[in-house]
């Protein structure tokens, strides 16, 4: 009898495999991170073969620990961190460079190209994104052009080009000998090549990014089952469903109603509103994307918020400065503090992201005095992701005429309830946590499930969703004010540093 869902979850700076029950509770789960490459500022890479290898070995690691053979899994899920790009042989299945990751800046010149004609929102209308280093359309042209005769490869079909969902799929389901070139919907938003309209490869984008078709994965929805995986821990188990990682934790979050938002706190910070099921372009710096497609029901779109540093800015005062010896250990420093004694943090080691679509941003520090400690330095950077939540939920109640009562919200950083609390502060409404706060994984498997038939219908996914905790505002509506004018203040301190 097969009585559970599987999902795989790659992430940024790890892969794990999690075994969900009908309930959406964790039965069994693996974790194991993959090393990060910077080979020249502003480069991320990742090796694709490893996060290949890391992903059979965490999925045959959960499944030994709950006593689960793969027969025991109704169907597999995968979710996946969104425009990091991969280039590989279809003959030997070989990787033929390292993936560039979705923080990787080094197409900006290329970015300031594009934009000499039309400006940043050149392609927006079809696209749904800005011009930036973020999205996959020319980090493809990146590889076609630099890796010794990749282009002549991609033309013939013989390499094959895809985000990191692509690339697990084609492995899973049998790789040079049987495997399918596809991608679902919500990734292949993310590319600057599909077209939101009619949800296929655009071709008018194809001939401006100079971007093959032949070396393209195919287009498939979020929910239906596309083929079976062939060897490995999960042989002989249903691919059901394909989700980016951000688009899974709406699902997760059973954000199926218009205005239904949620909040993810990861490497980044990702703000996505259920819009419906039409794209709504925004024109306050946010991005239309594809929200999920499920089996051949109409695209469900929504507007995100990407924040590019959240979690990694924790990251960055354990690593780099030596603050801290664990993440947890953040929330702790900056309780020292009753506040942030005036300084702030602006993360913009890569640029700004939404709303500002600032690549000429760097990182400050703004408001230091002789008076403030590394305990105030600890509360300023936690307190940055809260401002930088606040800026795109300021977008979008420009952009969809939505003011949100509450803001679901997942991912690591919620535990910090120091974070939480003042979340809910600065933007004047309730942060909620649900139970389950694995939703980008949860996503994956309820798109699986759905298509397996495990589950009847999303009013089974939304009786599954469940609070934990609700943080309502304790802060003064003059004091909030206040803490945001100088979080702004602060940010036009870090514009313009480049170029």
């Amino acid at each position: 009898m097969r009585r559970y869902v599987g999902a795989i979850d790659q992430g940024t700076t790890s892969t794990r495999f999690i075994v969900f029950d009908r309930v959406g509770a964790i039965v069994a789960s693996a974790q194991k991170e993959h090393a990060q490459y910077f080979p020249q500022p502003g480069w991320v890479e990742h090796e694709g073969a490893e996060i290949l290898a890391n992903t059979a070995e965490v999925a045959a690691a959960a499944l030994a620990r709950a006593g689960l053979r793969a027969d025991d899994l109704a169907a597999v899920g995968i979710t996946n961190q969104r425009e990091t790009t991969l280039l590989w042989n279809r003959r030997t299945g070989a990787p033929l460079h390292r993936a560039l990751v979705w923080q990787d800046t080094r197409v900006d010149a290329a970015v300031a190209d594009y934009c000499k004609e039309g400006g940043p929102d050149r392609f927006r209308a079809r696209t749904g994104l800005p011009l930036a280093s973020y999205f996959s359309a020319l980090k493809m042209q990146w590889l076609l052009r630099e890796v010794q005769g990749a282009r002549a490869m991609a033309e013939s079909g013989e390499a094959l080009l895809g985000t990191v969902d692509s690339w697990l799929a084609w492995n899973l389901t049998g790789g040079a000998a049987s495997g399918l070139h596809l991608t679902d919907v919500t990734n292949a938003s993310r590319t600057q090549l599909m077209n939101l309209e009619t949800l296929d490869w655009d071709e008018d984008l194809l001939r401006a990014f100079d971007v093959p078709r032949a070396a393209l994965p195919r287009i498939v929805s979020s929910s239906e089952i596309y083929g079976t995986v062939a060897g490995g821990p999960l042989e002989g188990v249903a691919l059901g469903g394909i989700l980016g990682d951000q688009q899974a934790a709406l699902v997760g979050q059973a954000c199926f109603q218009v205005g239904d938002a949620k909040n993810t706190y990861g490497t980044g910070c990702f703000l996505l509103v259920n819009t419906g099921t039409r794209p709504v372009q925004s024109r306050a710096g946010l991005i239309t994307t594809v929200a999920y497609r499920m089996g051949g029901e109409p695209a469900h779109y929504a507007l995100e918020g990407s924040v590019a540093i959240a979690g990694a800015l924790v990251q960055w005062l354990r690593d780099n400065l030596g603050l801290i010896e664990r993440s947890s250990d953040v929330e702790k420093l900056a309780c020292e503090v009753e506040d942030n004694g005036d300084v702030y943090v602006v993360p913009a080691f890569s640029g700004l992201y939404a709303p500002y679509w600032r690549p000429d941003a760097r990182g400050v520090i703004a408001g230091l005095t002789r008076y403030a400690t590394r305990a105030h330095l600890a509360r300023a950077a936690l307190e940055a992701t809260a401002y930088q939540t606040r800026d795109v939920l300021e977008a979008i109640a420009r952009d969809a005429g939505l003011a949100l009562g509450e803001l679901r919200v997942d991912g690591g950083m919620v535990a910090n309830e120091t974070l939480m609390q003042f979340q809910a502060d600065i933007l004047g409404i309730d942060v909620v946590r649900p139970a389950m706060v694995e939703t980008t994984a949860l996503g994956a498997a309820y798109a699986a499930g759905l298509a397996a038939g495990y589950w009847r219908n999303r009013d089974d996914l939304v009786e599954n969703w469940r609070v934990e905790r609700r943080f309502s505002p304790r802060m003064s509506a003059q004091r909030r004010a206040e803490l945001y004018a100088a979080w702004k203040k602060a940010v036009e301190r870090s514009l313009g540093w480049t170029g």
